[in-house]
C-alpha cells in the first residue's frame, strides 16, 4: 500500500533542536522530537544531536522534502547560515546543501524568526493582517517581517534583527561586540546573569529568589526569575521591568519607522506575566508616536510556530 510522502522540519535553535515529520498535505504532525544542546556545543555537536532526531523520528524512511528553520541569519535563497550567535561554527555553513546531499531530498532552509512570522501570518496571529513583525524573546531576541502579504528578508537576509537594535549605547556588552543591544538586555540567558551578579553583590535583595534556587546561584534561569516576580521579589520584578523596557523602546522605534499593523510576540520570556506586558505596552505607546497605531499580542502558535506544516 503506498504511503503519503513525508515532510520532515528541523528546528536548530541557540540552546535546543526540534526535529517533526508531517504528510504531505497535513497539518498535524505524526511525530516530534526534541533535545537539549550539550554545554559548550558547537556545529558538529549541533548536527551530531539533529541526526539523532532524524534517525528516531524516520527511521529508515525517506522525506520528500525537508525545511529547516535555524536560529541565526541565513541566505534563504541559497541556504548558507551565515552565522549564529550562540553556537560556534556555523559561520558561512552550506546547511542546504549539506542535508540535501545526505538525505537526497530538496531543502529549505530560513531563519527560525522569518519562518515563524510566515506560521503566525498563515495560521496564528497574524492571520487578516498583511504587515507585521514577529518577535521570539527567549535565548536571542530575533525578528521576523511580513510586509504585503510577504516575507521580507532584506538585502541579504538580514532584515528582523531587532535584538542587536542598541536600547543603550553606555549598556552591558553583547555577545555581537556591541553594548546596550536589546538581546542583552531582555533575553532568556542575560536576565538569569544580570539577576546572578545582582544576588552575589546585592546580599539583602531578592529574598524570594534566594528561597526558589535554595541558594544555588547556578540554577537560576529566566523562568525562575519570573516565577519570584509574580510573588513580589523585589530583584526578579526589577529584572523583567528592565527587560520589557528595552523591548518596548525597540518596538516603538520600529513602529515609528515602519508602522506595520501588528507585533506578534513569542519566545519563552513573553510568557513572564501580566506585569512583563504591561510595561512592555505602555514603554512601547510611550516611545511611538501618538499617531502610529499598532497592536502588540502574544503569539498563538507558541514554540511551534516556526516549524508550522
Amino acid at each position: 500500500m503506498a504511503t503519503d510522502p513525508l515532510l520532515l522540519a528541523l528546528d536548530f535553535g541557540g540552546t535546543k533542536h526540534a526535529a517533526a515529520v508531517v504528510a504531505a498535505g497535513g497539518k498535524k504532525w505524526r511525530a516530534y522530537q526534541r533535545a537539549l544542546s550539550p554545554a559548550n556545543g558547537d556545529r558538529e555537536s549541533d548536527l551530531a544531536t539533529m541526526r539523532s532526531l532524524i534517525q528516531h523520528l524516520l527511521g529508515d524512511a525517506q522525506p520528500a522534502a525537508i525545511g529547516v528553520s535555524f536560529g541565526g541569519p541565513v541566505e534563504a535563497k541559497t541556504g548558507v547560515v551565515r552565522l549564529s550567535h550562540h553556537v560556534p561554527g556555523w559561520e558561512n555553513f552550506l546547511l542546504q546543501e549539506v542535508l540535501a546531499e545526505e538525505f537526497q531530498a530538496p531543502v529549505a532552509v530560513d531563519n527560525d524568526a522569518n519562518l515563524a512570522a510566515l506560521g503566525e501570518y498563515r495560521f496564528g496571529a497574524g492571520q487578516e493582517h498583511d504587515s507585521l513583525l514577529y518577535i521570539t524573546v527567549s535565548t536571542g531576541v530575533g525578528g521576523g517581517w511580513i510586509l504585503h502579504s510577504k516575507p521580507w528578508r532584506g538585502t541579504a537576509g538580514m532584515a528582523g534583527e531587532i535584538g542587536h537594535m542598541v536600547v543603550d549605547p553606555n549598556g552591558p556588552l553583547c555577545l555581537c561586540g556591541k553594548r546596550g543591544c536589546l538581546e542583552r538586555l531582555a533575553s532568556g540567558p542575560y536576565i538569569a546573569q544580570q539577576v546572578r551578579e545582582q544576588l552575589q553583590t546585592q546580599p539583602q535583595r531578592g529574598q524570594l529568589l534566594r528561597q526558589l534556587i535554595a541558594g544555588k546561584l547556578e540554577t537560576i534561569t529566566a523562568q525562575l526569575v519570573s516565577q519570584a516576580a509574580a510573588q513580589g521579589d523585589d530583584l526578579g520584578g526589577e529584572a523583567l521591568d528592565k527587560a520589557a523596557w528595552a523591548l518596548g523602546v525597540s518596538i516603538g522605534n520600529v513602529a515609528n519607522l515602519m508602522n506595520p499593523q501588528r507585533f506578534i510576540l513569542g519566545g519563552g520570556v513573553t510568557k513572564a506575566g501580566d506585569r512583563f506586558w504591561t510595561v512592555l505596552r505602555q514603554v512601547t505607546r510611550a516611545t511611538a508616536l501618538p499617531e502610529v497605531n499598532f497592536e502588540i499580542v502574544p503569539a498563538a502558535l507558541g514554540d511551534d510556530a516556526s516549524q508550522v506544516p
